[in-house]
């Protein structure tokens, strides 16, 4: 699927939705801060440029209640059958998925 949002302009709605939730839940950005243990100076970077660590939107994230979310969001999707014919071709050809080498 061809996705016609940048990775950066990405960031920024995930900031904006981020601090919409905060502003939801009556978080200042202190407290939020103060409870993740996210630097407030990394906490306003990220909700004016969306630049942030992974572990530190990880925090942020349980934090305002959305961890479990994005993890279920990023689960792998099972395969979908149409049919019996479809179940039993999808058991013959199990293969092992490897990256190439480089």
């Amino acid at each position: 699927m061809i996705s016609l949002i940048s990775p950066s302009k990405a960031q920024l709605k995930i900031a904006e939705n981020i601090r919409a939730r905060r502003l939801s839940i009556e978080l200042t950005q202190e407290g939020l801060a103060e409870r993740s243990g996210v630097p407030l100076p990394t906490l306003r970077k990220f909700e004016q440029k969306g630049a942030i660590s992974l572990e530190s939107f990880l925090k942020i994230l349980m934090v305002v209640g959305e961890l479990e979310e994005l993890i279920n969001i990023l689960k792998p999707s099972k395969p979908v059958f149409n049919s019996i014919d479809d179940v039993l071709k999808g058991t013959d050809g199990v293969s092992r998925q490897r990256g190439r080498k480089k």
